[in-house]
């Protein structure tokens, strides 16, 4: 081997042992003569489980990793992508919220309805000799429907205008999911506290904006968001502004969503079942639809939508029973 030769063989093997040591760096895997040992692999399902790897990146081997089937969430994360095209709409979150709302609702309003006429039910009905009329239910769901499309749809098509969103490829981890679903409705728990505190404190406050929300005091499902445009405002600012500080995933940030609504919902249904929130917490740290049917009727305690220990720690907390008022004030 002459002199030119030997140089171009050291410099192929130099150019080799650098493609592979960048790989190694890459993907944890070590180098062994012609045969590589991945040293992450072992524990990158483990890590994508709970939650360790971020979700959104493509990151090289990351399409092996979706296929793992300790991520749970892919095959309903592929179903949601499929829709893509729907979901990038300016017109999706409105549909997405009203239809949750109005679905997570009819079961309750199917029970004000034939509730009267099955003594069974009432043993779970907090008020059990109010039922809400059919002019209540339907002033309700068209309160709900303009304030949706008049001032919910230009905001949600402002925000698409700013750009759609990025759908990434790979679902979060379960332990990530659950995580930050937990996040955000102890922040929204914290946020809504603090705004609902100052809108029953400060006169002005409650009379412009939050009185109408107060007008029942016995409420009924498709009370929750008879809200004044303020409120429903905050709401869902407060919705949207968590997911984003913790950088949630696009799916986690839907199941934020019907969780949060699902939980409003039952605050206001009217009904304490064996089942309720309340009665499947611990501790007494969720305070449920009986805590905040007692807000309703003395509107002086109980400003937490979810939790108690912001009221706790306010003293603000009441978990007493008081006569039961008329429906309407």
């Amino acid at each position: 081997m002459d002199g030119r030769d030997q140089e171009r063989f050291l410099t192929e093997r130099a150019r080799s042992q650098t493609a592979q040591t960048g790989s190694a760096a890459r993907l944890g895997s070590v180098p062994v003569g012609p045969v590589r040992f991945s040293a992450a692999r072992p524990f990158l399902p483990l890590m994508a489980g709970l939650g360790m790897s971020n979700g959104s990146a493509e990151l090289p081997g990351y399409g092996a990793l979706d296929a793992s089937p300790v991520r749970l969430l892919q095959p309903l994360w592929d179903v949601v992508r499929a829709r893509e095209g729907l979901l990038q709409s300016p017109f999706f979150p409105v549909l997405f919220s009203g239809a949750t709302y109005t679905a997570f609702c009819l079961p309750f309003v199917v029970l004000d309805v034939v509730g009267a006429r099955a003594p069974a039910l009432r043993k779970y009905k907090i008020h059990p000799n109010f039922y809400p009329s059919a002019g209540q239910l339907l002033l309700c769901l068209l309160h709900t429907l303009y304030q949706h499309v008049v001032f919910i749809l230009p905001v949600t098509a402002l925000r698409w205008h700013w750009g759609p969103p990025s759908w990434p490829a790979a679902a979060p981890g379960l332990g990530e999911l659950l995580s930050h679903v937990t996040a955000c409705l102890l922040l929204f728990d914290a946020e809504f506290f603090v705004w609902h505190v100052l809108h029953h404190k400060v006169p002005w406050l409650y009379q412009t904006f939050h009185k109408v929300h107060h007008k029942n005091t016995a409420p009924f499902a498709l009370a929750t968001q008879y809200l004044s445009v303020w409120e429903l405002s905050f709401l869902g600012f407060f919705s949207s502004l968590n997911p984003t500080l913790l950088g949630c995933h696009p799916l986690t940030t839907m199941i934020f969503n019907v969780v949060n609504i699902w939980l409003s919902v039952e605050d206001h249904c009217g009904y304490d079942f064996p089942w309720s929130t309340h009665r499947l917490v611990p501790g007494g740290w969720y305070g449920g639809v009986s805590h905040h049917d007692l807000h309703h009727r003395k509107i002086n305690c109980n400003y937490a939508p979810y939790f108690t220990h912001w009221d706790k720690l306010l003293g603000t907390l009441n978990s007493g029973n008081a006569p039961t008022p008329g429906p309407w004030n």
